[in-house]
């Protein structure tokens, strides 16, 4: 009868426990819906299960009965522990911060061998941050623009030493032809270095020549119609003349010849300079180029790399105020003389930009960084990024930091415009036109691939 009472009882507790299960399930359906209602009910019934086997005491029934269910009642465990839990939405990202968790305690109780390890928390990584064009233009400037000033002091310093040896030699080796000083500059002398790969430097060579004996002449009055060049002629013969000069030797048809002067020189920078003992000296390895038709030295430091053109320079000849450079010209104007506006170009930018603290020259330098390190824009040279800048210098635009990226874009977009008329004039002599020395394919290659860039700007970078 004690038993009776004892089964009766425990129906009876089953019987309020599962209508109050019910009554649980029957709502979580509308709060948790089925999948959430589904996962509930397994946890409460395993639960259920585990209350009743440590609470009722063991019969023989007990005794006999399945082995396995506890182990099932495990495996219930371990199927509620699989289910995904669904979320409805990601976590904010302060809660996605990972949490130190605190150690074990070394004298807590090791769960069972085989027992499924914990899963490590996975915690989500920071959204990348989203930046716009002006600052990704900046990122760029800093890290592919901007130059240590350790390296620009030192290039700096073996240019000057260089020039200082040159000057040495060429008093020592051509006595009787009067040159001047030899002043290193360029670039990187101006703040307009690009980038921290290949230092450039310009090493004026200038001769003396004898007032009163020399003219110049515009090269679209010589026979080579040619107007970026200027004839240096000889003149007053009749009252000084051929040999009253010492640049008499190198006169081609009663001008001074620029071929053979870079000739004479090009063999003395190649043979007769002991480059090897002079980079000893300086702590440096330099080579004259052989392949190149200009007068170029390759130095090689171990911290950088400098590129040195020595340029043969005539300058303050009659009354023209030009600078002109022997330069190797083809044709009928192998003879002339380069006109170089280097130096009014980049006085006429610094004179812009401090008159109101602009970024003409920073927008330069981002231009030739971009296009040196892009195949088809690789084409378009300093020169040419320079009358682009030169051009848009003159509007009346903002020059500040903060419209730097819209400077660049509108510099591409001149360029493409001026790609369309094959037409880039320059801004101290318009007659010149920088494009002329481009093909029509290569032409069409650096359009596309501008007009591409203009597409998505941040794909230059």
């Amino acid at each position: 009868m004690a038993e009776f009472s004892q089964k009766r009882g425990k129906r009876h507790d089953d019987d309020v426990l599962g209508s109050a299960v019910d009554f649980l399930l029957a709502n979580a359906r509308l709060v948790l819906g089925v999948g959430g209602a589904a996962v509930l009910g397994i946890a409460t019934l395993a639960v259920k299960r585990l209350i009743d086997r440590a609470t009722s005491p063991r019969d023989e029934d007990d005794t006999k009965g399945d082995p396995n269910c506890l182990e099932d009642s495990w495996k219930e465990l371990s199927l509620l522990k699989a289910t995904p839990c669904l979320q409805s939405q990601s976590p904010p990202a302060a809660l996605s911060r990972p949490v130190l968790l605190p150690a074990p305690s070394p004298s807590a109780p090791e769960g069972p061998a085989d027992a499924d390890p914990q899963p490590s928390p996975q915690f989500s990584s920071p959204a990348p941050l989203c930046l716009t064009f002006q600052e990704k233009l900046l990122v760029f400037e800093r890290n592919h623009v901007s130059i240590p000033v350790s390296h620009v002091a030192l290039a700096k310093q073996l240019a000057g030493d260089i020039a200082l040896e040159l000057q040495a030699y060429l008093q020592s080796k051509y006595p009787e032809l009067p040159f001047g000083a030899l002043v290193p500059g360029g670039p990187l002398y101006d703040g307009l270095q690009a980038g921290a790969s290949s230092y450039h430097v310009r090493l004026l060579a200038p001769l003396v020549l004898e007032p009163g004996l020399w003219s110049l002449v515009p090269g679209l009055d010589t026979v080579a119609r040619d107007p970026r060049c200027w004839a240096v002629r000889r003149t007053q013969l009749e009252f000084h003349p051929r040999g009253s000069s010492p640049w008499d030797r190198f006169l081609v048809g009663g001008y001074l010849s620029s071929r053979v002067l870079l000739e004479l020189l090009r063999k003395a920078l190649a043979a007769s300079v002991n480059w090897p003992v002079i980079g000893s000296l300086l702590g440096c390895l330099i080579l004259p180029s052989v392949a190149s038709e200009e007068l170029l030295l390759e130095v090689q430091h171990e911290h950088l790399e400098l590129t040195v053109a020595v340029l043969l320079s005539v300058t303050g000849v009659d009354a023209e105020d030009c600078l002109l450079l022997a330069w190797p010209l083809e044709g009928l104007a192998g003879n002339l003389w380069l006109q170089d506006l280097y130096p009014a170009e980049a006085s006429w930018l610094q004179a812009q930009d401090n008159h109101d603290v602009g970024t003409r020259r920073r927008l330069l330098l981002l231009l030739c960084s971009v296009c040196q390190g892009h195949p088809a824009l690789r084409r378009l040279g300093r020169a040419h990024l320079t009358q682009v800048v030169l051009q848009l210098g003159e509007e009346e635009v903002d020059w500040a930091e903060e419209a730097l990226g819209e400077r660049f874009l509108q510099a591409l977009e001149l360029l493409i415009s001026s790609l369309e008329r094959a037409s880039l004039p320059c801004h101290f002599n318009p007659s010149i036109n920088l494009f002329d020395s481009l093909r029509e394919e290569e032409i069409d290659d650096i359009g596309y691939a501008l007009y591409l860039g203009l597409q998505d700007p941040a794909g230059l970078l």
